[in-house]
């Protein structure tokens, strides 16, 4: 698709606006219940930056905008347009302002898609009514992104051509918590998540970002699941370092075990990366990283060996008493149960991924 949809104003004033300003700041807080399988352990905050129609100058719809519902499809764009390198706000505006009249000269109503995200990672209100009926958490504008899947698709344009380049990397972080925002909202599954060329004959969203689109998809689970992972990079001494280490160990890659996270093992970890096909390939170990399979599920029993050993280095550090030696035995287990209990998780010795984020934290 060329250029969708960015554009509405907001009636909820109340809950949306005294602090819009140049945008609404959109929060997706604590709600497991709410987004069930998909929530893990309940989510952090995860603030979007909205900057709705009226800010950017939209001109108002030809026609009223009509609701609909409900949400079964996220359809991921770009606008075919040149990959500038003007990632001021102030072309951002300028650019949703484009995009709309491009829209009129088609005939439509207003901005196609929903919300745009500029090359600097600017989110906009593309067609009107979207942060309304986000903060409804029910229905969303009929859009005009993809025919024939517009009652039932939410609608994100992304700036430039991603047939033979992968967007910026503010691009890519706004269209993870963007698109991770939109699926808590509507309490829809990161599956959902879909390219253009998947309904219609287009090269849309482009080869490079269709082929990141799974990716994109993890990235949005984890920060729906929000675990309070903790993160470690180059230059780093710590426990967590070691640990890292040792989960890299069984994960089948060479890299000494001594806390110390030196050249040789940013190296290691960005091949890791590459190899399973992650956005950033950038050496440093986060949430994404540590959910990649990096952190296996143990229990009793588990022969696992390095990785318990980093479960038990990890348990050590946290204050419960266990010997880091790679056997998960009865000690280990107790241990592990104490751990749970002081984090307000199941007791149940079985050290998952709500469990082994806390330990890593």
């Amino acid at each position: 698709m060329n250029l969708l949809d960015r554009s509405m104003d907001v009636s909820r004033r109340a809950m949306l606006t005294g602090t819009l300003g140049a945008g609404a700041l959109l929060t997706l807080g604590s709600r497991p219940s709410a987004l069930g399988a998909v929530s893990g352990a309940g989510a952090r905050a995860v603030a979007v930056p909205i900057t709705s129609c009226a800010t950017w100058g939209a001109k108002p719809p030809t026609e009223p905008v009509r609701l609909t519902s409900p949400l079964q499809q996220l359809i991921v764009h770009h606008t075919a347009t040149p990959n500038g390198t003007d990632y001021s706000q102030k072309h951002a505006f300028a650019f949703a302002r484009s995009v709309q009249q491009s829209h009129f000269a088609r005939d439509w109503i207003d901005t196609g898609q929903h919300l745009t995200i500029s090359r600097g990672g600017h989110v906009l209100e593309g067609r009107h009514r979207t942060l309304e009926s986000l903060a409804t958490r029910s229905q969303f504008p009929l859009g005009a992104h993809c025919t024939d899947m517009n009652p039932i698709a939410f609608g994100i344009e992304n700036e430039g051509t991603y047939s033979e380049v992968l967007p910026p990397a503010a691009l890519w972080k706004r269209l993870v918590e963007t698109c991770a925002f939109v699926c808590s909202i509507y309490r829809v599954d990161p599956k959902i998540i879909v390219g253009h060329r998947d309904h219609q004959s287009t090269d849309c969203p482009g080869e490079q970002l269709y082929k990141k689109l799974p990716a994109l998809r993890a990235s949005v689970r984890t920060a729906m699941a929000a675990r309070p992972w903790g993160r470690v990079s180059p230059g780093d001494v710590s426990p967590n370092v070691r640990a890292a280490q040792l989960l890299l160990r069984q994960a089948g890659r060479s890299v000494p075990v001594d806390g110390g996270y030196d050249s040789a093992m940013t190296s290691v970890v960005k091949s890791y990366q590459g190899a399973k096909g992650m956005f950033f390939v950038d050496g440093i170990i986060g949430a994404v990283t540590w959910e990649s399979g990096l952190t296996p599920t143990l229990r009793t029993g588990s022969t696992a060996r390095d990785a318990v050993r980093a479960a038990q280095t990890m348990l050590t550090a946290r204050g419960h008493r266990t010997t880091v030696s790679g056997t998960f035995d009865d000690a280990t287990s107790r241990a592990v149960k104490a751990f749970q209990s002081s984090r307000s998780l199941t007791a149940d010795a079985v050290i998952g991924l709500d469990t082994w984020s806390r330990l890593l934290a």
